[in-house]
């Protein structure tokens, strides 16, 4: 056994011992630890912005594109968003010891489910260094121990938070193992810790295709997978047309580099030929490259012939793919051979139809007239996730407190046995 591996055991078994301790932390304790921690991060905002400094300039030399870029970025900004989220986690109410599901039995015991603490969870990630705050502070408040394994591209980063969030830990008498970073680049390390399945519970990656299938191939530990977020809308026939057009630049433009963007917008036969010419317009303003289906580019020639992999891409630019459809169960036969399960959303004022596309898109999000940016959550009422479930095992969608813990049953009875006691009869 190496050093590194020796180093990584000790590491995943420091996380269980802090693990045990967090399941019985209270409600308040883990408050006081996590608005401690958005304290020390705003108090070590500087020290953490030099470090971000040093990743941006690596992630330059390296040639990273403008998209990688700007999820590693760490302005002010998004330093007072990262301690607003801590303060925000603290203040949801906590799962952990939570009863549901009692009922009375037959013979008397009362049988109830308890919300408990998965345990030890493994964040691994590329760029993004508001995820080590981010899994922290949810990880923390569901009572569960937390290794943090971030990208090289953020590595200067991902250390200078977590020395900020140890301080909050230990000024709230919790321990600083709570909250660990793996201290290595090296992509052996991953590996490594994909086989600590006595110590980790769950896997939760967040990065590129590449990353999350490598975590799911090599792991002995069950991991939850979010491959890609190729979503659409669709545009029904008699749909508001500017409501369509503020949805289509909101799902595209605000933010091209995430995963509720906007890749492929459908367009209702019907409505193609009025829509399509100011919708491109719109488009052309907010700099998107479209590339279309043959019916799009008759009605706009300049427009970009689409390929088979242009509905297969999750772009994270300012590119979009537009297919003209001849009805709305054409555009769900699309979802479900070109989506991965991310976000989809239908523009319609007719509610059966609405009702049919969400009864039958059975994408982990999906919107009626509002935004695939919505699909998040925060903005679904959770709190800061901690990343978007496509499978359906043992979370589905934006994944808050709740999908950290699991539950257990508890039984009270007075002195029930199942059986006859023989010397008793």
């Amino acid at each position: 056994m190496n050093q590194q591996t020796t180093d990584l055991h000790q590491l995943a078994k420091s996380s269980r011992n802090a693990s045990r301790i967090l399941a019985s932390a209270s409600s308040a304790q883990k408050n006081e630890a996590l608005l401690a921690m958005a304290e020390a991060l705003l108090a070590s905002q500087q020290t953490v912005t030099e470090a971000n400094e040093k990743d941006l300039t690596y992630a330059r030399e390296q040639g990273l594109s403008k998209a990688m870029i700007d999820r590693l970025v760490l302005n002010e900004k998004r330093m007072q968003g990262m301690a607003t989220a801590l303060k925000e986690v603290a203040a949801l109410k906590d799962p952990v010891g939570e009863i549901s599901a009692t009922q009375t039995r037959p013979n008397g015991i009362q049988v109830a489910r308890m919300r408990i603490p998965l345990g030890v969870i493994a964040m691994i990630y590329e760029s993004r260094p508001n995820v080590t705050s981010d899994a922290a502070s949810l990880c923390i408040k569901a009572g569960n121990a937390v290794i943090l394994r971030g990208g090289k591209e953020a590595f200067h980063s991902n250390h200078a938070i977590a020395q900020a969030l140890h301080q909050g830990l230990e000024k709230a008498g919790l321990p600083r193992e709570a909250v660990m970073v793996v201290p290595t680049t090296d992509r052996a390390a991953i590996s490594e810790l994909l086989t600590l399945d006595e110590c980790i519970d769950l896997v939760i990656p967040r990065g590129g295709e590449g990353l999350i299938r490598f975590v799911a191939e090599h792991s002995r530990i069950p991991v939850i997978k979010h491959y890609k977020g190729v979503c659409h809308l669709f545009v029904d026939a008699g749909a508001d047309h500017d409501m369509a057009i503020d949805l289509i630049i909101d799902g595209k433009t605000s933010r091209p580099g995430v995963c509720n963007a906007l890749e492929t917008v459908l367009v209702h036969q019907k409505e193609a030929k009025a829509f399509l010419p100011v919708a491109l317009e719109y488009l052309r303003k907010a700099n998107v490259e479209v590339r279309g289906c043959p019916e799009t580019q008759n009605i706009d020639p300049s427009v970009t012939l689409a390929t088979e992999a242009d509905y297969e891409a999750e772009y994270l630019d300012l590119i979009l793919a537009i297919r003209v459809v001849p009805d709305m169960q054409e555009s769900i036969r699309h979802i479900q051979q070109y989506g991965s399960d991310h976000t989809e959303v239908i523009v319609t004022h007719d509610y059966a139809r609405a009702r049919e596309f969400v009864r039958k898109v059975d994408s982990s999000v999906v919107l009626v007239n509002a935004s695939s940016r919505f699909s998040d959550g925060g903005e679904l009422g959770l709190g800061t996730e901690i990343g978007i479930s496509t499978t359906r095992l043992h979370a589905y969608g934006p994944m808050g407190l709740e999908a950290l813990t699991t539950q257990k049953f508890v039984v009270f009875g007075d002195g029930q046995t199942r059986h006859n006691i023989p010397y008793r009869t």
